[in-house]
This record gives structure tokens, sequence and C-alpha cells, in this order.
């Protein structure tokens, strides 16, 4: 969900070590000097805290806590602490409606109006022909993020309205054509399991998988806002690293609501490499939904890693069920990752090695967890050393400084002598964008301000660029998402249309700024 982005002294929490007896007699071992490897990755990345997990053979290797739950704060995380799992609650998901279809509840390849009557995309053919498969594996014709609008930031949309409101958003692709990841269709594949069960997807996803797992912790993205043994979410804001509100919008659960910690992740890992057995304990799924959900549907082009990244190249990468699918130094690999303000986190299975290995995060750091990941994977295939602490560094600072170009660029062809075409006061009024709503501008002592109407959060004051371009600076900074907005005339010099973009490379793709087309409807612009 969000975008993926150096801390001197680490408490180290509680460990979790060996716990189920290993398979075929052999003992996992550790990687060696880990806690060093893990302190030079939560330092040269700015971590405050992470939870890690690996489990090998059927036993948990370890579960443990590092750093501390709070910047600043003594207080140290251990293997029991909460992070959000943010997308790696996308596989829960599936596993659900996997339970359902196992029942005979349901049909993977059946369409989604067969459950839900009044859902609908914006094309006809797609309404009729999207399948409960199709809603987990990001290839509907919508554009990457789109409709993200609709609860990100929170939002006063209920879940309902947000999938009802799909049927507005015009696709960028033909149906089954392209791979464009999305969060929206999960919370259809929410209402889908809530339609079918009677309960929540909140309540299913807790009763029948959470709990029979034993994993302690729950399924509300609001749960981070309640204190306890809860990680506190940093970002760089402005420039440093500082405490961010937590996500605490449960509109969306079924894409990311999860919050876990070490222990839970391994038990987690565990069940997933043993085919879904809850060991002396029965299953908690078949092996023909553990078939189908690490089965391929989507293929990608795997692309060509840089230099610094090179043991990362495949052969083969695509979506499965909540997981991406591709090979790692000649195994096949079973990730995903996930994002929400303050937390990234990545999971990862070898299952011809039975390794598996979750990393979770208090900041937005994808390299923290990328670092980590691969340095634990390396071990369990006695692979060559690769320093991926220092790939993923050098990496960063590139990305900083073509960010860096590319606003330098944009300031110097940027003409500071235009001016609007209109007096301000005629850019005011409200705005309406067919799937997302009302949108206001007011002029307010002398200058103009946006107001998202469903948004609270997203109210900022316009500044002005160039020409009929302003920047929208949101006040609330830890939002790190300022956008363009662009006004088309008519040709008698009323407003046509706003459109906008974000500023920044950097900005998470949630914001589908890009997606709107706000029309004005109140005769303002004249």
């Amino acid at each position: 969900m969000t975008t993926i982005f150096r801390i001197p002294a680490l408490v180290l929490g509680g460990a979790v070590l060996l716990g189920a007896a290993p398979l075929h007699g052999q003992r996992a071992t550790l990687p060696p000097d880990l806690d060093r490897t893990v302190a030079r990755v939560m330092r040269t990345f700015e971590v405050p805290g992470l939870a890690l997990a690996i489990v090998k053979n059927g036993q948990v290797v370890l579960a443990k806590g590092y750093g501390v739950r709070t910047l600043g704060q003594p207080t140290p995380v251990d293997a029991r602490t909460l992070f959000g799992i943010a997308s790696n609650t996308k596989v829960v998901t599936a596993t659900a409606l996997g339970l359902l279809v196992e029942e005979g509840l349901l049909e993977w390849d059946a369409p989604v109006i067969r459950y839900l009557p009044w859902f609908a995309m914006y094309d006809p053919f797609v309404t009729q022909q999207i399948t409960i498969r199709d809603l987990l594996v990001h290839r509907s014709g919508l554009g990457l993020g789109a409709g993200d609008l609709l609860w990100w930031p929170p939002s006063t949309y209920n879940r309902k309205e947000i999938a009802y409101r799909l049927r507005y958003i015009k696709p960028v692709t033909s149906f089954r054509s392209a791979y464009a990841y999305d969060n929206v269709l999960y919370t259809v594949a929410g209402e889908v399991i809530e339609a079918v069960s009677g309960q929540t997807w909140e309540a299913f996803v807790q009763t029948r998988i959470l709990d029979k797992v034993a994993m302690e912790g729950n399924v509300l993205h609001s749960a981070a806002e309640g204190g306890g043994n809860v990680a506190t979410p940093h970002a760089r804001v402005d420039g440093a690293v500082r405490v961010v509100k937590p996500f605490a919008s449960d509109n969306t659960n079924p894409a990311g609501g999860i919050n876990a910690g070490a222990a839970d992740m391994a038990r987690w890992l565990i069940v997933q490499l043993d085919s879904g057995r809850l060991g002396d304990r029965g299953r908690l799924y078949s092996e023909r939904t553990t078939r189908a959900l690490w089965t391929m549907v989507v293929p990608r082009d795997p692309g060509v890693p840089p230099p610094e990244l090179a043991p990362l190249r495949s052969s083969f990468l695509g979506y499965a069920l909540g997981l991406n699918v591709l090979d790692y130094r000649g195994h096949k690999l079973i990730t995903h990752t996930g994002g929400l303000p303050g937390y990234v986190s990545r999971v990862a299975m070898l299952p011809d090695r039975k390794v598996g290995v979750a990393v979770l995060t208090n900041m937005e750091s994808g390299a923290a967890f990328n670092a980590l990941a691969w340095s634990v994977l390396d071990h369990y295939l006695d692979a060559p050393a690769h320093d991926w602490t220092a790939a993923y560094d050098a990496l960063e600072r590139r990305a900083m400084a073509r960010m860096a170009a590319a606003d330098s660029a944009a300031a110097a062809t940027r003409d500071t002598a235009s001016r609007p075409s209109l007096p301000l006061e005629r850019y005011a009024g409200t705005y309406r964008d067919g799937w997302y709503g009302d949108i206001a501008v007011a002029l307010e002592d002398g200058a103009l301000v946006m107001r998202f109407g469903h948004t609270p959060s997203l109210v900022g004051d316009l500044l002005h660029w160039q020409h009929d371009t302003f920047v929208v600076r949101w006040r609330d900074r830890e939002l790190r998402a300022d956008a363009f907005v662009t006004f088309a005339l008519k040709p008698d010099g009323s407003i046509r249309e706003a459109r906008m973009e974000a500023v920044s490379p950097a900005t998470d793709f949630s914001f589908d700024f890009q997606d709107l087309v706000l029309e004005p409807i109140d005769g303002r612009g004249r």
C-alpha cells in the first residue's frame, strides 16, 4: 500500500528459539553473526525496531525482536510485539476464500456477481466475467492503485460504498490483459466472504485462521493505535525519521489489516510451508488450496536488476493468490511485501528447502527488510556471500540523487514569471470526480485551499506553480504527497476541468491523483 523508502544503539528484545521438532532429523542453524547483520541493517537504514521470524523444516529457528518500539524510548521490541503487516494480509484473505471453496460455498472461477449481485465494474462485460480468482490477481484492467483514494488516507466511505463506487472507475487496459497492483478488489473479496459465510471478514479471519494457527495478533488496522505491545510506526518526514500516525481505518482490512509479531509470523510460515497442516491438530486447509494459493495466474516480466542486486535476477515472475511466485538462485520463491505508514515488511518462503523468513519493521525502509531477508535465505541455500546491506545502501543513495536531480530539473523548467489565466476567485468552487465524489476549492484570506470532501486529512494550500498549474501542499506533512493541480479552460475562459498528479515520484501509488477528472459543478470559473 505505501511507498517503500539509521539508529546507533540497539536494544535486543526477547527471542523464541527452536519451537517444533525438526523434520528428517535436520537441525536448522542460524546464519552466523545474525545479530550483527541485523544491527548493521538497522543502523544503515535508520530502523528503530524490527521483528524477525525464521523457520526451517517445520521448526521455529528464530522469532525475535530487535531495537525499540518507539524512537527515543527504551521499551524493546520482543517476539510478540505487533507490527502492521499490511499487504502480507492478502494471502490470508485468499486463504479465507480457499476455506469457503473447500466447504463448497464458493468457486474460484465463478463470477463475483453470483455472490454479490449488486457488484459492478465500469465495463458491463467485465462485470459479468470477473471471477473470485480475478479479485486476487491484479488483472482487472484497473490502473496501478486505482480507487485507493476512496480509502487512503482514511475516508468517510464505508467498505460497501468503496466496493460500489468501483463501477465508476474507467479501466486503463482490457480485462485480463495486463498486471496492475490494486487494493480495492481485496475489499470486494472481503464483502464476498461476509456474503457467503454470514461473518464479517474480521470475524471469519480471526476465528477461522488466526485463532487456529495460535496467532496472537489481530485483524484491525485501528488496533495499531490501541496501545499495548505494539510497535510505533516511523517514517522520514521532511528529511528526519520521526513517529507518524498509524493508518487507523478498518475499511480495507481485507487488503492489509492484520497486526502480528515475530512469533505469530513464524507459526503462519510453518502452516504455509506444510500445505496447511496444523501439526498434530489437523489441517487449516488442504493441499489443493495450497496449490491454488501458490500457482501463478498472471505472468510478469521479471526484468533485469541493477548490478548491485545481480543475484536477484530471475527467469520467471508472476502473481498467484495474494503472493508473488519467482525463482531465486535457482529455487522457487513465494513472497510478498507489505507497506503502511510507518510499517513495511517482507515474507519469503523457499518450499523445496522448507525455509521461511518474515521481516517486520516500524520504519519505511524496503532496503532494510530486503537486505535482511536475502541474507537469511542465502544462508539456507549455501549461496556465495553477497553484501546486501551495502548493495541496497548504494541503490538508495543513487535513487535519492536521481530524485533530487528530477526536482532540480522541474524547478529549472518552471516559468516563474507566468501568472494564472484567471483571478484566483474564479478557480474556487466545487469540483466532482465520477468515482471519488466532491472536492472543494475555496478562496480563503486571499489564497486557494483544496479540501477532499470524503477525506478529512486531504486539506491543502494551492500555491501557484506556473500558468494554470498549482501545487497543493497538504497541511498534514506526514502524507508526503503534494500534488500538481492543473486547470484546463474552455474557449470562453471558463474552467473545463482540473487534473492532478503527484509532484514527487516517491509518492505512494495509493495516492492515485492521476485518476481524478475534476469537473466544476456549481457554475464557478465562468
